[in-house]
């Protein structure tokens, strides 16, 4: 530090040495006082570890003397930063210290209490849902929080033998498995709308080559960071390079996503721009553009979780929907479109494979070609609509009630709920017709199992049998016949 400092450090008021955390091989610090003396602190193996804090900022405490403290000198070994060797020095008290501490702490604990749970939903709702896009995004947030750990100093507090540059390898490594899975995740998300080749080929490319560039600095930082470093940069630069095209890719084909997702992008791309200003000495060393990137994509995360909630709700809309265009398709290949019954077919699915004795009857309204004479065929299908629902009204909703075919209907219940034939001849007379037409029917019953197929004919044929005998009778009433055994 150039300027003079000319402050006490004391028992009750203790100082402390704040500055930003580079890569170096090693650093010596010299405590200079009024009096001349000079104190030192020197690092070893580990580098600055042992003084880091919070934010990945170093803090030496001061050595308490009388004098005052009036200049701080470093001298750094193997600096390999791009942005210069000392950045964000200043002397603080021990409470400024513990403050801005605390303060981080709980920056980085609402982060990483919010990755956690945002991974553990994701998780939970891609073992029902199995989209991929979800599995990239818990990758994401992973190696956010890996990254959270290392830049954050938590690392270095966990592991006190850790060397600092390796912890900064450790940084380097997460974020870029963090841009990797940020590319997987860009492309999976959009995956149900064609995106060109190139894109699509490009995305695959940065997202290997970002964790690869990251993987270079841990490998090669050591002999040469500043070329890894540079490696490093160029493959981000790939990473925001793709993230335009990507959007405008998708608001071309009008994505349901692309606002949400854009707003998720904004942060990203707005701090890399002051990232880069920064490193070009545009701007000056803080430590908020120092720590842009666990907020870019910190913040990138959190809002695609809104995106992640409103694709799936959209998946499930669309399931919904699908849903229930089947059960709609199903149930009109089920109906009789005349007399919204059950057609034969259906009938016969849910009838066959009952063991316990059933009821049949068969229901054939009577004269029903003089119907079709005297009011034309379709004063006949609105005979037919209003038998029909004569008939449903007239029973219990768990009875199965068909039209078998032209004026031919038919009920099944178990035969022990049973229904009176003649109470259901009395309710069919006081149906009203067009024209208050007259309109009578006969009935034929039978009782058997309904466990196969055979069974089905055998049934039939006998409450056919019985139909018939009352249309032999004279019409308007009903009969039963014996299910013949054997």
């Amino acid at each position: 530090m150039t300027e003079v400092i000319d402050r006490r450090s004391t028992f009750a008021a203790p100082l402390v040495l704040r500055f930003a955390s580079f890569w170096q091989d090693g650093v010596t610090l010299y405590f200079v006082y009024a009096d001349g003396a000079v104190r030192t602190w020197q690092s070893d193996r580990r580098g600055i570890s042992p003084l880091i804090q919070l934010g990945a900022i170093a803090q030496a405490p001061v050595p308490v003397r009388e004098p005052a403290l009036v200049r701080v000198l470093f001298h750094v070994r193997g600096a390999a930063n791009l942005r210069g060797v000392v950045a964000g020095v200043r002397i603080a008290t021990r409470a400024e210290g513990d403050h801005a501490n605390l303060v981080l702490a709980g920056l980085y604990a609402f982060f990483a209490g919010i990755a956690v749970a945002l991974i553990l939903y994701n998780l939970a709702l891609w073992s029902a849902m199995r989209h991929r896009f979800q599995l990239h995004y818990c990758l994401l947030l992973a190696a956010l929080l890996g990254y959270t750990v290392s830049s954050s100093g938590l690392l270095a507090w966990a592991a006190p033998i850790l060397a600092n540059n390796d912890r900064i390898r450790f940084n380097y490594l997460f974020v870029g498995l963090a841009g990797g899975a940020a590319a997987l995740f860009t492309r999976s998300f959009f995956e149900d709308q064609p995106l060109p080749r190139w894109l699509d080929r490009g995305s695959q490319i940065v997202a290997m080559a970002v964790p690869m560039s990251a993987l270079a600095v841990v490998v090669l930082g050591a002999a040469n960071l500043r070329h890894a470093d540079l490696l490093y940069t160029l493959a981000f630069s790939g990473l925001l390079a793709i993230v335009v095209p990507t959007l405008w890719s998708a608001w071309r084909l009008r994505s349901h996503f692309l606002w949400l997702f854009a707003v998720a992008w904004c942060a990203p791309l707005v701090l890399a721009s002051v990232r880069v200003l920064a490193a070009l000495h545009l701007l000056p060393w803080n430590f908020w553009i120092d720590n842009s990137t666990i907020l870019s994509i910190g913040t990138e995360a959190l809002v695609s979780s809104l995106a992640v909630a409103y694709r799936i709700k959209f998946l499930r809309d669309e399931r919904d929907a699908a849903l229930t265009r089947e059960v709609l398709a199903r149930q009109l290949a089920d109906i009789d479109p005349l007399t919204s019954l059950l057609n034969r077919r259906a009938f016969l699915q849910q009838a066959i494979g009952r063991t316990d004795p059933q009821q049949l009857l068969l229901i054939d309204i009577d004269h029903f070609k003089r119907v079709n004479e005297t009011l034309g065929h379709d004063g006949g299908d609105e005979v037919l609509r209003l038998f029909a629902r004569a008939l449903r009204g007239a029973v219990p909703a768990a009875v199965l009630v068909a039209r078998m075919g032209g004026e031919e209907f038919a009920l099944l219940t178990p035969a022990d709920r049973r229904i009176e034939p003649e109470s259901l001849l009395a309710t069919l007379r006081r149906v009203r017709m067009p024209f208050d037409l007259t309109i009578t029917a006969s009935i034929g019953t039978c009782t058997g199992t309904l466990a196969s197929e055979v069974d089905w004919k055998a049934l039939y044929r006998c409450a056919d049998t019985a139909l018939f005998d009352a249309k032999a009778a004279g019409r308007d009433r009903a009969r039963v016949s014996l299910l013949r055994l054997g």
